[in-house]
């Protein structure tokens, strides 16, 4: 069953406003760098086009995370979410009217990020809040089922068919995706308020809290490190990927497309069988394992040679990607109580971006220095080493806040 009945109906519209807002996500993910294009063949403006969705989330993913831990949850979401629509809506009239630019285009990029910032951060510390803690788990594979199939697989070449079709359409498509989550975001049952009940402490201090709550748990600190390290080997091998499908395993186009759709097909595999793995599997063996598959899967890359090879390696990296994130975001969820959600989550959100931004810095120069594979045998020893160093505490990791009664979760 999709969305078991014991999840309750307010996780239903969870889900499915999520599901939802990721295929007008995933069109602008194929839309979005298609205007780009049609804009500017400025490799540096292109470029930057891509810094300014991540931008965001390193200026100001402390701030949303505290946020949420202040205010009601709810409005966040549909406030945020609101002008989501009003700046996508403000992009069409300028492409409409024939008044777009680059510069339209990168501002729009930025201030639409600002506003992802705050509604996925605050929208990440729903999930405990509608359903029990056994339950968090369920409810995370449901979630990351719909992000892969609607914002990796079916969001992308719809968007590259509406862009062909006429520029404005991906985004008039988006407007009306949105419009249908915010319908369906204001129907989930939520207390007002927020978790936290009268706040009278400043932003700052509530993220210096977050950040202190983090350090002093072993456990957080410890996945957190390991979150920010693998994503930067990940974020400096896959810089170069397009240059090393295209020059290092002669892939053509086609070839690189299908390397990158691999993975989101290895994901949707993993969707399958993932109940079945977590009944005869502990969360620290799937921890383990995960890791050492990123482990393995820098070392493959490093060594292929052709690429049906590399395509079989990115098949494999979807499915345990999507373990991994839903099997630590559990574990997260699991651990960190009610009112530390936002700013927790934000901590691991921005070093998540941050390694990807680390990484893609360095990727470049490693690669220029030493060759297109350098990236992937920088990012097997940065990996290899990193999960030798945690090793053993994984276990103590996948079963964080077992004996805590104020952790997240609904009764």
């Amino acid at each position: 069953m999709i969305a078991p009945a014991r999840l309750g109906r307010p996780f239903r519209w969870l889900m499915s406003a999520a599901w939802t807002s990721n295929i007008g996500d995933g069109i602008a993910l194929a839309a979005g760098p298609l205007l780009v294009a049609s804009q500017t063949r400025n490799p540096t403006l292109v470029a930057m086009a891509a810094l300014l969705q991540r931008l965001p989330w390193l200026l100001l993913g402390l701030w949303a995370g505290a946020i949420a831990d202040r205010l009601d949850r709810k409005r966040i979401v549909l406030v945020a979410n609101t002008l989501r629509v009003l700046v996508v809506a403000a992009l069409c009239s300028f492409i409409v009217t024939d008044h777009v630019s680059i510069g339209v285009v990168l501002a729009t990029m930025f201030v639409y990020g600002v506003c992802e910032v705050f509604a996925d951060s605050t929208a990440n510390t729903l999930l405990p809040m509608l359903v029990r803690r056994e339950d968090l788990r369920t409810g995370q594979v449901r979630l990351q089922a719909g992000f892969l199939t609607a914002n990796q697989l079916v969001g992308p070449p719809v968007g590259a068919f509406l862009f062909a079709a006429g520029m404005v359409w991906p985004f008039v498509t988006q407007v009306l995706l949105l419009l249908l989550a915010l319908g369906l975001v204001s129907r989930m049952e939520l207390p007002r308020g927020g978790v936290r009940g009268t706040v009278d402490t400043h932003v700052r201090a509530d993220i210096r809290d977050g950040l202190r709550w983090v350090r002093h748990h072993a456990a957080m600190r410890t996945l957190a490190l390991v979150i920010l390290t693998f994503n930067i080997t990940w974020g400096a091998a896959w810089s170069v990927l397009v240059l090393y499908a295209l020059d290092h395993l002669d892939m053509g186009e086609v070839g690189f497309g299908l390397l990158t759709t691999a993975s989101a097909v290895g994901g949707v595999v993993a969707t399958l069988g993932f109940d079945r793995l977590t009944r005869r599997f502990s969360l620290a063996t799937l921890m383990k394992a995960c890791l050492a598959a990123e482990v393995l899967t820098h070392l493959g890359l490093a060594l292929a040679t052709t690429g049906w090879v590399a395509i079989l390696i990115m098949l494999a990296f979807g499915a345990y990607a999507f373990t991994w994130g839903t099997v630590s975001n559990t574990v997260r969820q699991r651990a960190v109580p009610t009112a530390y959600q936002g700013r927790v989550g934000s901590v691991y959100l921005t070093g998540l971006f941050l390694g990807l931004v680390i990484g893609q810095a360095i990727g470049g120069p490693i690669a220029q220095q030493w060759g297109l594979t350098a990236p992937f045998w920088f990012a097997f020893v940065g990996t290899a080493a990193m999960l030798a160093l945690v090793w053993r505490q994984l276990d103590s990791i996948a079963h964080a806040g077992d004996d805590d009664p104020d952790v997240s979760g609904h009764a």
